[in-house]
């Protein structure tokens, strides 16, 4: 992999485009994995999306210098920094996930020339709507036809409470146009959906706002914000529920270090689980317990799940996390344990269908919501491979057994793209899944990895 800097200058629009006119992309990929083989080695995946996300933002945002290690280089995170570089920001990398960002401070963001695009990616927009909904010029967050699919009314509307001027397009959906020069005052919000996108957009509006924001979660969500506002020096409260932060504050420029992502690793945790003689270890992971539900759910159906080498990065928990195939069964995933998994289903929906028993998911209607329908779509990609999986409003029932061989449709979503590829590992014909070109958002070098662990799969280029 190339430089930050070279990728800026030499990416196809399907990354880095700012030109905000129609995305044209003349090709797509597909995954091709053969059935067979097992899962084994000492991996790493790529640095935690979330959190990268918000180490570019806050060190935009602060005041001097600050250098980030094992940033994930993925297509919805090169978004984030065309953004704030969009904005006067100097971030310079010099690959290998490193980057310097020499930081404007929070009264520093010039106006952009050019609608903001974010890609695909929804946190980036949510995230940056609570930036913009407080700088002096108006600014327009657009995106891909994907993200134009998505609700914005849940981060817009609170931000209308503080007192932003946030408009978006027709059914609360993308763009979103945020007029400049309002005053934010802090609100007291009771989140009626668990989102750490909105707790995050929420927060940093509230670092500009007059008095004190306070977001009432109704579930607990991930807390990498409230924990990187600390390390940046910014006082942030969490206590009962509800994370409160007061206006008027600065950002120091700090060294960050970005663990692993565990929702990547996921991919690989379940491969290993499911594909008889497995033993894979997955190094330097973070394991937030604000979002480790997958090990949990997997030790709940009875993976061999191992955690060592616990320690801490950047404020963070990291550690090792080791899985063994073995049987696993069916559960019950009550709604509470929901918010502490929401990104991992996809996956978990792979190892429920290789399980012993019935798998039934509950309120999760958010999955609806992602990238994809995901309820809808991994229900039927799993039919088409012949496994018994029934849609509800809220969640999926799905019933163990053999995975057969087929072709699937990723919609266009990274995560059901490298869950159907991890499927192979515990399918009994081979199976092909279309669409994958977007797994790139999220993990960059995920089939050559998966190769490396020795899994058979296959990326194919086709006309579009």
């Amino acid at each position: 992999m190339g430089t930050l800097d070279e990728a800026y200058r030499s990416s196809p629009p399907l990354l880095l485009s700012i030109d905000h006119g129609p995305r044209i992309v003349s090709t797509a990929i597909d995954y091709l994995i053969q059935p067979g083989g097992s899962l084994h080695g000492r991996l790493r995946v790529p640095g935690d999306k979330s959190i990268s996300h918000r180490a570019v933002i806050l060190g935009s945002l602060a005041d001097g210098v600050t250098r980030v290690r094992g940033l994930l280089e993925g297509a919805d995170v090169l978004a984030t920094i065309a953004a704030f570089r969009a904005m006067g920001v100097g971030l310079s990398g010099s690959g290998e996930g490193r980057l310097r960002i020499d930081g404007v401070g929070l009264q520093g963001l010039q106006a952009p020339s050019a609608p903001l695009d974010m890609g695909n990616s929804g946190t980036a927009m949510r995230l940056l709507a609570g930036v913009l909904a407080a700088q002096h010029f108006d600014s327009e967050l657009t995106g891909d036809a994907s993200l134009h699919q998505r609700p914005m009314r849940r981060v817009a509307e609170p931000l209308q409470a503080m007192g932003a001027a946030v408009t978006m397009g027709a059914e609360g959906r993308p763009p979103l146009r945020i007029a400049g020069g309002r005053v934010l005052h802090g609100i007291d919000y009771a989140m009626p959906v668990a989102s750490a996108q909105v707790k995050s957009a929420l927060l940093f509006a509230g670092m500009y706002a007059d008095g004190t924001t306070s977001v009432m979660e109704p579930a607990p969500t991930r807390d990498h914000t409230e924990r990187m506002l600390r390390g940046f020096g910014y006082p942030v409260s969490s206590t009962d529920g509800t994370a409160s932060i007061r206006g008027g504050g600065r950002l120091q420029g700090c060294d960050i270090e970005v663990p692993g992502d565990l929702s990547s690793a996921a991919f690989f945790l379940v491969g290993a689980a499911i594909a008889p003689g497995s033993d894979v270890v997955v190094q330097g992971v973070g394991v937030n317990p604000t979002r480790s539900g997958i090990l949990t759910l997997l030790r709940q159906m009875g993976a061999a799940v191992e955690v060592t080498n616990n320690r801490e990065a950047g404020g963070e928990p990291v550690a090792d996390i080791r899985v063994r195939s073995g049987p696993l069964r069916g559960i019950a995933i009550s709604a509470e344990q929901v918010s502490l998994a929401i990104d991992e289903f996809p996956i978990l929906f792979i190892a429920a269908a290789c399980a012993e028993g019935e798998t039934v998911l509950r309120g999760a209607r958010e999955l609806r919501v992602k990238e994809s329908d995901r309820i809808a779509v991994v229900a039927e990609g799993l039919k088409r491979l012949g496994v018994d999986a029934r849609e509800t409003p809220d969640g999926m029932s799905i019933r163990g057994s053999r995975i057969s061989g087929g072709e699937v449709d990723s919609h266009g979503d990274h995560r059901v793209a490298m869950a159907f590829a991890m499927a192979g590992a515990g399918a009994e014909g081979a199976i092909t899944v279309r669409d994958c070109e977007n797994v790139n958002t999220s993990f960059p070098g995920f089939a050559e990895l998966a190769v490396d662990a020795g899994l058979s799969i296959q990326s194919m280029v086709r006309e579009s």
